[in-house]
């Protein structure tokens, strides 16, 4: 099938700032874009060639989306995959497959498919409802301090709250979730494994998280992660094992803790481009969001090395600031060298939303992560 400056239309769900950037890649090589997204103001909106507002979540809407497209693929996991499947079937290419996305997209149904497969995660318990933990506590069937997680539409931080005493449950919505055993970890990492039709696959290097204590959000990437080589090839190798085992085809984040005794657990997964894979813009070969584009169309996956040393840096709105967004100091930290900032082109900010991001590279780590300090306290996402 011939994919450049052609008729193919290559379907999107979900028009954020993952599809955006996604259509920084199909611009370059001329594929023409459908996007779908339930605001007006989309990010993605200003790149496609053809916009559709819609819900993500109603079956006929996708449905009638689905159809009119050649390959469709998301950039958020909460999308109605009953309509998905139904266009599976009627010979529509869904990418990632639907199956890898009803295993992601429930997390307790994700839990389960970790411990099924051998593959090492926290300790978990499901419940149908937050309502029957405290029962639970009570039995001696579970203990503080645990992370709440609800099982499904959790996103950004949200949908997870660590519980350290009986007071904390009062304010969690009543829905399915897991209780997972607190981990005393060293580092959180990162691997964005991709694998196209044809089942090639491909790592990139492993990627340090440092989070925000507060918000539950990731502060910086840091590519190579530092830790041993031991560690970083053990992480390598879970996540290939992830990604064997669901079956996804395009990318797959697999966020993990590195334990205080070097074992490696994995969090989560998301089978679409990830805030992890950001740094790769700028310092890798091939960056995330052209490896997932080659993969669902089953082209060659290009080199995954870093040229650099990157370290992201996410822009959240600053706490206390709703309303029309202002970018403070950013000509500052256009001065400074080997700086990049992404703006992500929506216009609201709120507490904590994600705005953009900023990539430092630099031939020198120490160098790099001194630089990306400096950014993080310089630039302010405010409102007028």
């Amino acid at each position: 099938m011939q994919f450049f400056s052609s008729k193919f239309k290559l379907g999107i769900l979900g028009g954020g700032q993952l599809g955006k950037m996604m259509l920084y890649e199909t611009r370059k090589w001329d594929i023409q874009t459908k996007v779908m997204d339930a605001s007006a103001e989309a990010p993605c909106k200003i790149a496609c060639n053809e916009f559709v507002q819609g819900s993500l979540m109603d079956f006929d809407t996708v449905y009638a989306f689905g159809k009119d497209v050649d390959v469709l693929t998301i950039e958020i996991e909460n999308v109605n995959i009953d309509a998905l499947e139904k266009l599976e079937h009627e010979g529509i290419k869904v990418y990632p497959p639907t199956k890898t996305l009803r295993t992601i997209q429930n997390k307790a149904v994700q839990k389960l498919f970790y411990t099924d497969h051998d593959i090492p995660t926290a300790p978990f318990t499901r419940f149908a409802y937050t309502s029957e933990i405290k029962d639970s506590i009570n039995n001696g069937g579970l203990s503080l301090p645990f992370v709440w997680k609800s099982a499904q539409f959790g996103y950004d931080g949200q949908g997870v709250k660590v519980v350290r005493k009986m007071e904390d449950l009062k304010d969690l919505p009543n829905v399915e979730c897991i209780a997972e055993s607190m981990i005393d970890f060293k580092n959180e990492l990162a691997v964005v494994v991709a694998r196209n039709t044809q089942g090639e696959v491909k790592t990139y290097p492993v990627v340090e998280m440092e989070f925000h204590p507060e918000a539950n959000q990731v502060e910086y990437v840091i590519c190579p992660a530092r830790i041993d080589d031991s560690v970083a090839k053990k992480a390598q190798e879970v996540a290939l094992k992830v990604s064997e085992h669901m079956k996804h085809v395009g990318l797959l984040a697999v966020e993990m803790f590195q334990t205080k005794d070097d074992q490696i657990l994995v969090n989560e997964s998301a089978p679409r481009p990830h805030n992890s894979g950001h740094y790769s813009i700028e310092a890798a070969y091939t960056n995330q969001f052209e490896q997932h584009i080659r993969a669902i169309l089953g082209l060659p996956l290009g080199k995954t090395d870093s040229k650099v040393a990157g370290i992201m840096v996410n822009l959240v709105g600053a706490e206390g600031y709703t309303g029309d967004v202002v970018y403070e100091n950013i000509e500052k930290i256009l001065q400074m060298e080997g700086v990049t900032p992404h703006i992500y082109g929506k216009k609201q900010t709120r507490p904590f939303r994600k705005m953009g991001h900023v990539t430092i590279v630099d031939e020198n780590m120490a160098r790099a992560r001194e630089v990306a300090q400096q950014v993080k306290e310089t630039i302010k996402v405010i409102s007028k």
